[in-house]
């Protein structure tokens, strides 16, 4: 009986602290007795409060649930990232700010910890936001810059970039950052940017997620055009990386499709490497880039029959209008060589049909023109008509293209010269800005100018 009383009485007088147990400390969402009532009232008292934004009220309503009642509530750390996020911005001094930012890293922690097996937002999506705080806050310490690449790279492997594309974006300018503090390898650079375009391409064809395939499309643009222009993607840094592997992955189909389209967009085209890595691609599948390396080959080999033929090829297994554009322009610039001057301009006429506001094919087209000036008509005057006609197209080249403008001035300004003189074209009883049609394989109506 006496042991019965004594087991009794230390029942009792443990049952207050048993239900005034925090859920921090019992793993209950809002803990027992009056601390659940304390928690439920903080969360609700800050929850008002940060719905109407006033998130200076609502912080210390907030930081009592946040340390108090972890669990209660995802909600709990999404507001609490919009209430730090405003304590930082509006910090004192930077002690305080500091202050507030490691509370904020504390948040995403101890989401991870409680919230990290969420179905979507779990911990690799968490890593993806609090890498992208820390780049916001803490970009010039390296220190920080190297946590938040590794919470990047942990991220974007494992599927936290999905829903969180800024992470894909920083990932690759965090690479490149850390590359030029030579923290990195310029291969692991190259491996990250292939790592994230093959996931960003994924995702643009996975029908499930359609409703983002016009901003993820935009996004892999941006950063094909971010690496392009890194510098860690020159035709030597690439040369050094996979010239050494060619051999060992050349039946390898996946291997040499990336290192042909990393190659061809770092306009590496007259480098053994693409040459080996496109015959070997050709073999396994024939394919508009391996066909394109090909025919870069055998144009600097001389050999221009099969040049044609593999440019030719390129352009009929190429489906995006600016590479086949690209490959119509080259094409027409062999024939060019050739002196295959109605050759040369079919093809630009191609390229600009693909690519109406590109310049490079219309100045092709008048340098046909020029260049074959001697063949058009049967005297002095009519062959330097021709130079009308190239004029014009170097004019056209400028107004489609802004990059143009400085090659097509030179050219205008050089061809202009070779114009008949204002006696010639009295004697042909012809008036300066009247109609004129130059013959030959030319067929272009033009205006009458004189030479400058």
């Amino acid at each position: 009986m006496k042991a019965f009383t004594i087991i009794v009485l230390g029942f009792l007088i443990s049952m207050p602290q048993i239900y005034a147990q925090k859920g921090v400390e019992d793993g209950s969402k809002y803990g027992h007795g009056e601390d659940s009532i304390r928690c439920l009232k903080n969360l609700s008292l800050y929850t008002e409060l940060a719905k109407q934004e006033l998130y200076d009220d609502a912080y210390p309503y907030w930081e009592i649930a946040f340390n108090e009642c972890p669990l209660s509530t995802r909600r709990l750390y999404t507001d609490g990232v919009d209430i730090l996020t405003h304590k930082i911005k509006n910090a004192e001094d930077e002690s305080k700010k500091e202050a507030f930012f490691q509370e904020l890293m504390k948040v995403y922690d101890q989401r991870m910890k409680y919230f990290g097996n969420h179905s979507r937002y779990g911990v690799p999506y968490i890593k993806a936001t609090k890498a992208i705080d820390i780049l916001e806050y803490k970009k010039s310490d390296p220190a920080y810059k190297k946590q938040a690449y590794q919470l990047l790279s942990d991220a974007v492997a494992n599927g936290g970039a999905k829903y969180q594309p800024a992470a894909f974006a920083l990932y690759i300018t965090t690479s490149i950052a850390m590359w030029k503090d030579e923290e990195i390898s310029g291969e692991e650079v190259v491996n990250n940017y292939i790592d994230v375009s093959e996931k960003i391409n994924k995702l643009i064809a996975d029908p499930k997620m359609a409703k983002y395939k016009k901003m993820y499309t935009k996004l892999s643009g941006q950063l094909e055009d971010v690496f392009a222009g890194s510098g860690v993607a020159s035709c030597e840094t690439l040369d050094n990386i996979y010239s050494p592997q060619v051999e060992e992955h050349k039946e390898d189909l996946e291997w040499l499709k990336r290192v042909n389209r990393l190659l061809t967009n770092a306009l590496c085209d007259d480098m053994d490497l693409l040459f080996k890595v496109s015959e070997y691609l050709y073999r396994i599948e024939p394919s508009s880039s391996a066909a394109f390396g090909l025919a870069r080959r055998y144009l600097k080999s001389g050999e221009s029959a099969n040049a044609i033929k593999y440019y030719e090829e390129a352009i009929s297994l190429e489906e995006n209008k600016e590479k086949k554009a690209d490959y119509y322009y080259q094409l027409g610039l062999v024939h060019l060589a050739g002196k295959n001057y109605v050759s040369a301009r079919a093809n630009a006429l191609k390229a600009i049909e693909n690519n109406p506001n590109w310049g490079k094919p219309y100045i092709l087209i008048g340098k046909a023109y020029a260049a074959s000036a001697n063949s058009v008509g049967s005297n002095d005057f009519e062959h330097k008509t021709a130079y009308w006609a190239a004029v014009d197209k170097f004019v056209k080249a400028k107004s489609v293209d802004p990059e143009a403008v400085a090659e097509a001035n030179e050219l205008i300004n050089a061809y202009s010269n070779h114009f008949p003189k204002t006696d010639e074209i009295f004697f042909q009883g012809l008036e300066e800005g009247a109609a004129y049609t130059v013959g030959g394989w030319i067929g272009e109506r033009t205006s009458v100018r004189s030479a400058r």
